[in-house]
């Protein structure tokens, strides 16, 4: 039987400024005899979630679908794809974990998340969904979890997956999926996660936010502009603190990736390739803060980060490096 995990968000508000009012119950008494059995976890916005929540709420989902039941989880859009992610990377079992939510709260006109929560519950209870891991479906759309973003913040097709495009679709009642190919091999489920700040380049960047955030933080992210280019000041900021710490860069465009050997200027990618970081490959800085956190968190050594972290770089397959 399909298992319900309820975490809050929009699909859990009501009324005219969207309040905490447990409506997915309301939306799941709807359902009728064919209704999931319900756990609430939390009812909280989904930036009001502490990596301790995060945690907490992943182990109880991923021990439920190893003991053999498909998951559905309601969860607030904000940060959905970083829950979800981290999700994927630490499960390797057969029933997929599905994530849902609503743009819209209950009772607002177009309200989403009935027909958000329907789909769900189809793809978690389909064969097809078996061995995918952990997927977010929203607006009759089956997101990977390492590839979807949230690229709109008040349309009802937020969701989209910049590099691979949607895995499937959820429409009158069936379910067409494109099958998984290569999971990786999952990470550990740490007690506590590292700290890992963020760090955005910019015009003019001296490299002091990096510097500044790297010394109070386990490991550090930095977004990139472009396919892999900064200022020689950042780079030499990014090099410096790599030798004390992990340091992953990601570009900052949404259908970003870091290039090899296209650009020549001092700051360009084989420069920044050269300096001892990692390479995020095509995650934003957001997912690529979950995976180095885990990383972090087991131990690993800055060799076998880069080898978790070259599944996310599609351009190490095939040619030449």
């Amino acid at each position: 039987m399909t298992v319900l995990i309820t975490t809050g968000g929009t699909i859990a508000m009501s009324g005219s400024r969207a309040v905490p009012t447990n409506a997915t119950a309301a939306i799941v008494a709807g359902l009728g005899p064919d209704a999931p059995r319900v756990e609430a976890f939390c009812d909280k916005p989904s930036v009001h979630l502490t990596w301790d929540d995060a945690l907490a709420l992943v182990a109880r989902v991923t021990r439920l679908a190893h003991a053999g039941e498909p998951i559905v989880v309601t969860h607030g859009t904000d940060v959905m794809e970083e829950t979800a992610f981290l999700c994927d990377l630490v499960y390797d079992g057969e029933p997929p974990i599905v994530f849902t939510g609503s743009m819209r709260p209950s009772g607002a006109p177009s309200s989403d998340g009935d027909a958000n929560l329907r789909d769900a519950i189809l793809v978690a209870e389909h064969p097809t969904a078996r061995g995918a891991g952990a997927l977010v479906v929203f607006g009759g759309l089956i997101f990977g979890a390492a590839d979807v973003r949230k690229r709109d913040s008040v349309r009802l097709d937020a969701f989209a997956s910049p590099h691979e495009g949607p895995v499937g679709e959820a429409c009158e009642g069936r379910v067409r999926l494109r099958p998984r190919v290569g999971r990786p091999a999952p990470l550990a489920l740490p007690a506590r996660m590292p700290t890992v700040e963020v760090a955005w380049v910019g015009l003019g960047d001296e490299g002091d936010g990096i510097r500044a955030l790297a010394a109070a933080a386990d490991a550090l992210v930095v977004a990139v502009p472009g396919a892999g280019h900064v200022p020689p000041a950042a780079l030499d900021a990014i090099r410096q603190m790599a030798l004390h710490r992990p340091v992953v860069f990601c570009a900052r465009p949404e259908r970003g990736r870091i290039l090899r050997a296209t650009y020549a200027f001092p700051g360009a990618e084989p420069d920044l390739r050269r300096t001892g970081a990692i390479c995020g490959g095509v995650l934003p800085s957001s997912k690529a803060r979950v995976l180095v956190g885990l990383c972090v968190a087991a131990g690993l050594s800055t060799g076998e980060m880069e080898a978790v972290f070259r599944a996310y770089d599609p351009q190490w397959a095939g040619g030449s490096r």
